[in-house]
This record gives structure tokens, sequence and C-alpha cells, in this order.
């Protein structure tokens, strides 16, 4: 058995202690860490983002990713849609017995590139073992800690009249790659979810403009909830073209044989922004110099009329109204 986890993995004995020394800090190990404090101690000055989340996606790997890249990008996305400089992340795992020591090795291993690539470090952590049948084989909590530029301000509320809506990429990627894992789904070319750390897209942007307003990654409920969301918080109305949304054939055939709505499927690596009229083009060009924003494109723009709704031009030409999701589409999806 000792190629599982055990219950006794979790006890906080002699297992649970090698459990933490070869799995995660062999992968993971920094000075902040290493230290095995119950608290990461380091200074900060200036303004902070803090965020946390969780993650209990099903499978728990998936065509590009896994739930360990998956809590990082998730995480580092949360910081950078505030405008900040992503830095250090807690991690605990609550893990089902009997897991496979070689799956939380490949979980762990995401989690280092992940966070290697985003520039962030881990810094402290946590480990339970529940009974099996108690959890599905793992489940991960994350919390961030950011530091956000003089001058920056990014909030859901700031969206003015007149803003441009500018979309980074593609929509609909991830939660089709996972429901395709889930039910077996197969395509002519390869799909894979679009997880990804965006702190370094959205420093591009920032360093090309100051007049972003708004940044939001469109994640559970898709690119219309989330629009709906802005055009709450900021009360205004958004008006998009659906032509301008680029979604790929794979994934318009899987929603057509779903009978889902790629404008409600969870994205993990494409962000919203809200930007000036005058500042809009500039943005444009800086994401589309990061490989994660090749595909940008401006897709609407602020209005005052209406406040709270989201219209969307059809390619006919008519207009409609595109609501907030209802229900849990896609359950267990990030």
């Amino acid at each position: 058995m000792q190629d599982k986890i055990l219950l006794a993995h979790g006890s906080g004995g002699k297992l649970g202690h090698d459990l933490v020394e070869k799995s995660f800090l062999q992968a993971l190990s920094n000075p902040l860490l290493a230290r095995l404090d119950d608290s990461a101690v380091f200074n900060l000055k200036g303004r902070l983002a803090f965020t946390t989340d969780s993650y209990v996606v099903s499978p728990i790997f998936f065509p590009g990713g896994d739930i360990g890249k998956l809590a990082v990008c998730g995480t580092v996305n949360d910081l950078a849609m505030a405008g900040a400089k992503p830095l250090y992340l807690s991690l605990a795992f609550i893990i089902e017995e009997g897991l496979p020591q070689d799956e939380l090795k490949q979980i762990v291993d995401s989690i280092h590139k992940a966070a290697e690539e985003a520039g962030v470090k881990i810094v402290t952590g946590d480990t339970k073992v529940v009974h099996r049948g108690a959890a599905d084989k793992i489940f991960v909590n994350t919390a961030g800690i950011g530091l956000i530029p003089k001058g920056v301000n990014i909030s859901g509320s700031n969206a003015r009249p007149g803003d441009k809506v500018i979309l980074s990429g593609t929509i609909g990627d991830h939660g089709i790659a996972v429901m395709s894992k889930r039910e077996g789904f197969r395509f002519s070319t390869e799909l894979k979810s679009d997880c990804a750390p965006l702190g370094k897209l959205v420093a591009q942007v920032l360093k090309a403009s100051r007049k972003v307003h708004v940044l939001r990654d469109p994640t559970r409920g898709g690119l219309a909830t989330t629009l709906n969301e802005l055009a709450r918080q900021s009360k205004v109305s958004i008006r998009i073209e659906e032509e301008k949304i680029v979604v790929r054939e794979e994934v318009l055939g899987a929603c057509e044989m779903l009978g889902l709505d790629p404008l409600y499927v969870a994205n993990e690596g494409k962000l919203i922004a809200i930007v000036a009229p005058e500042d809009a083009e500039t943005v444009l060009r800086a994401m589309r110099r990061n490989r994660y924003g090749r595909e940008a494109a401006i897709i609407g723009e602020v209005r005052e009329e209406n406040p709270g709704r989201v219209v969307m031009r059809t390619r006919m030409g008519a207009s409609r109204i595109v609501d907030m999701l209802v229900g849990d589409l896609l359950p267990r999806i990030c």
C-alpha cells in the first residue's frame, strides 16, 4: 500500500512528514516554505490583493491540464484581475485514501511548472487525508497574495459608457475539454483546456495603458455570466458583436451536440478587459504580443441605457438579450 495515500499520511506522524518532505518540499521548495513554520513571514509594501479558491474538478486530469495546474492558474488569475502582480500562494490538499502516489506526484509537478511560469512561490500549505469515499480523489484549496502597482485601480464597478470590451481569445475551450474527458468524446483534432497563468499578460496590458478600468476572467458561467456581473456592478449596459467572438469548431460541435451555448461555457485562460476607447487599440496590440492574447479582439462596448443588461448583435443582424446563467450548466468544471 506504500504506493497509495493512506489515512496515516494525514495523521501528522512519520508518514505525514515523509509525504510533505518527499512529495511537496522536493518539488516546491523555496526559503519561505522550507522553514516549515505554521505561517510564512515576508515583507511587502504597498496595496495588496488577497484571494482564495477551492478546486474540485472532475476528472482531475484533462486535456491541457490537471487539478494542480488549474489551482495555480486560477488563483494567479484572480490576483491579476485586480491588477496585482501575483507573488505568494498557499496550497492545501484534501486527499482521499487510496489515491496513487504517482498521481499525486504528477499533480505536484504540474503545480511546480505552473508556479514557475507564473513567477509565484508556494510558501505555506496543509494536507488532510479522508476515508475512501469521503472525497473524490483530491480537492485543492489555494490562497494568494499579490502587490498592486501605484496608480492601478481595477474594479468590476469601473466600466464607463463608451469603453470598449476586449476579449483575449477563444471561448469555451476549458469547459468542453473537461467534458470531453469526462464523457469520452473524441474530436478530429485534440481540444485542450486553455488553463494558463495570465499575470504577465496583465502586466503587459497595464504597461501599455493606465486607462484599463475592468479586468475579469470569465470562468464558471462563461463570457455571458461575467459580462452580466460587470454590467450590474458598474450599472451600465454592454453590447457585444457575435461575429467578433471566436469559438473553435470543436467547441461549437460539442455545444451543438450537448445543447449548450458556448457563451456560458467555462474558460480558465482568458480575460475580459474594459478599456477607455482612446486606448483600446493600444491594449489590443499589447495583448496580441503575448502568447495568451494572440487571438484578442474588441468584441463590444459599454453603453449607458438599460443598465445591468447585456445585448448581443447576432451574425444575422438581429439583437438578443444575453442573460446570466441560471443553474449549474457544467458541474465540477474547476
